[in-house]
């Protein structure tokens, strides 16, 4: 497997018509732009995209859609897939495979049954043993109850079939500090907390899975090469800025706020989301930082 996730890839909602079927021709222009303002790749069916409440013909849409744009466009597509069942997670990769032409699934830590953190190595390399395709780990207690320690997540790193983990521990943590330290070079650490890119980043993380790239991909891409360029102050500051627009993104159950803004800027048709979410009704829409001014060159003759 020599597939390695780097960069900002945007966790793309799933837009939906007033009558609340999926939007195809709004998820495909949106595809579309977060590819044009720099997004690496693309990751359908996450959390953000409200895989839940999507029906098998509807996911299947989705990721059809989000394939053709990806491979158009030459950028990676993964797509998130995965339960507490075992058995099931493994067929559900191995129908993806069979489906559609992607490059990686994001699998969830089983939720809801609560194994042990063993009980969670068990399954990913269950899963992997099985699976035709790269697996990226999503370490996320706060839905799924349980987490992945770093001892663990080292162990994980090992096999061939998994190539990195979405961290999004809701923290910057002494497991996650480990992780980025003692992670063999073909294994990505992407962070997956809005607010905390910026510091992931300038400790070694690879990039991002990010809800709030949907509103504003190019000012991520843009801090994403700054870090890799060393452009310390810069990447600091837009960081910085960026955090009280990720934060005011994310301040109700995600999507809603992040579809109310792009349905603002006219991105997609409507705001609609699924229950149990409700869909925002009064949303200012958020500023993005304001463009940093281009450096005067002075002559030093």
């Amino acid at each position: 497997m020599t597939f390695r996730p780097t960069g900002i890839f945007v966790a793309l909602v799933t837009p939906f018509t007033d009558r609340g079927d999926v939007a195809t021709a709004d998820l495909e222009r949106l595809a579309h732009t977060v590819i044009d303002q720099g997004a690496a790749g693309i990751v359908a069916l996450g959390t953000t995209g409200e895989s839940a409440t999507l029906g098998p013909q509807e996911r299947s849409d989705v990721v059809r859609i989000c394939a053709a744009v990806c491979r158009e466009r030459g950028v990676p597509i993964v797509v998130g897939v995965g339960s507490n069942d075992t058995a099931g997670t493994v067929r559900d990769v191995a129908n993806l495979h069979a489906d559609a032409d992607v490059d990686a699934a994001l699998v969830v830590v089983p939720y809801y049954s609560r194994p042990s953190e063993a009980g969670v190595v068990a399954h990913f390399e269950h899963v992997a043993d099985r699976s035709p395709l790269p697996l990226i780990l999503y370490n996320v207690p706060y839905r799924t109850g349980q987490g992945i320690g770093c001892e663990s997540l080292l162990r994980l790193a090992e096999h061939p079939r998994i190539v990195g983990v979405k961290q999004a521990v809701g923290a910057i943590d002494t497991d996650t500090a480990r992780l980025l330290a003692h992670a063999p070079d073909d294994f990505a650490v992407l962070a997956g907390e809005d607010t905390l890119v910026s510091p992931l980043l300038a400790m070694g993380a690879h990039g991002a899975i990010l809800a709030t790239a949907n509103v504003c991909t190019r000012e991520f891409a843009e801090l994403f090469d700054l870090w890799r360029r060393g452009r310390i102050a810069e990447a600091r500051d837009l960081g910085n800025r960026l955090v009280d627009l990720a934060s005011d993104l994310m301040s109700e159950p995600n999507p809603t706020r992040i579809k109310a803004a792009l349905a603002a800027q006219g991105r997609i048709g409507t705001a609609n989301v699924r229950l149990p979410l409700l869909t925002a009704r009064e949303v200012t829409m958020p500023e993005a930082p304001p463009e940093r001014p281009e450096p005067v060159a002075v002559s030093t003759r």
